[in-house]
């Protein structure tokens, strides 16, 4: 499989080749991405948009863990600007975005488990 969301190098490296640590690192990456999804949703429909701005904040670290840069990116201007209040016509956007990728990087972190 031809890897697009995850960066094998640096989990490799952030795991020191240790592979049930990794395994648990991506069990926790599933079980926040699935936290993260519903919440940003019931608190983008509350306009709740201070609280949607740490979570993005939150999310902003996971991601990273998973070597995912361009929606590390990507979830820190959601942050500064919901942090604000500002482009809220944005946060859908963003919001679905993050859920498309950490699916996709999801798919790619089961294949990549499957071939430890």
């Amino acid at each position: 499989m031809d890897y697009k969301f995850i960066n094998t190098e640096y989990l490799e490296m952030v795991a020191g080749g240790d592979n049930e640590l990794l395994k648990e690192l991506i069990g926790m990456f599933r079980d926040q991405v699935a936290e993260f999804n519903a919440e940003m949703s019931l608190l983008l429909n509350d306009k709740n948009y201070q609280a949607l701005g740490r979570l993005a904040h939150k999310a902003k670290s996971s991601v990273a863990i998973m070597g995912m840069d361009s929606l590390a990116n990507m979830l820190k201007t959601f942050e500064l600007q919901a942090v604000d209040g500002k482009n809220p016509e944005k946060y859908e956007a963003y919001i679905a975005r993050f859920e498309s990728e950490t699916l996709s990087a999801l798919e790619e972190l089961d294949d990549l488990v499957k071939n430890l």
